[in-house]
């Protein structure tokens, strides 16, 4: 398994060791020991939730706030998706910036987001199956978001405006300078 830093304090990207054979593949998909060895990653999970969405549906932006923050380990079961997170920690370095990766069936990527960042998906192929593990309980009064589209932040999603599908929550999220979070 190889952990690799992206420019946001605190996310990582997880690449698995795959190994693969006439019958298959087989891969470690989550090992507590091994994220507790790196900083800022507890790896004390306790909800696990799958969404199944179809191409140019967008979830997010995302968060949970106050005692009901959550961090995030994703991936991405079946399919292909452009993975968000946006550093919202408003001590941090990174504070205001965005970081995405492509996580696949293909690819076996796992992208963690921890505590204090907003998270979103964009599904780019027919349909995808995407898998959370989250170190809180989900809280529907802690409920958090920024707008997917705001101009601030200014993220590529990958795919064209025509083609996104959004929930009525996030048509309506606040911007990043409104600041739910």
């Amino acid at each position: 398994m190889k952990i690799k830093q992206t420019p946001l304090k605190d996310c990582y990207i997880i690449e698995p060791a795959v190994i693969e054979d006439e019958r298959g593949y087989f891969y470690e998909k989550f090992n507590q020991k091994k994220f507790e060895d790196i900083s800022g990653m507890n790896g004390h999970f306790v909800q696990d939730n799958i969404s199944k969405s179809s191409y140019g549906v967008l979830r997010g932006l995302h968060l949970q706030k106050g005692e009901y923050a959550q961090a995030k380990l994703v991936s991405c079961l079946e399919g292909k998706v452009w993975d968000v997170a946006v550093d919202l920690r408003k001590n941090s370095p990174t504070f205001g910036k965005w970081f995405a990766v492509e996580l696949s069936a293909e690819n076996k990527l796992q992208f963690y987001v921890p505590r204090g960042f907003g998270h979103g998906f964009c599904v780019l192929s027919q349909t995808a199956i995407f898998a959370y593990k989250c170190d809180n309980y989900y809280n529907k009064e802690s409920e958090g978001g920024i707008l997917w589209n705001d101009k601030d932040l200014s993220i590529n999603w990958k795919l064209p405006a025509a083609d996104i599908i959004l929930s009525e929550k996030d048509k309506i999220q606040k911007t990043f300078a409104e600041g739910n979070f």
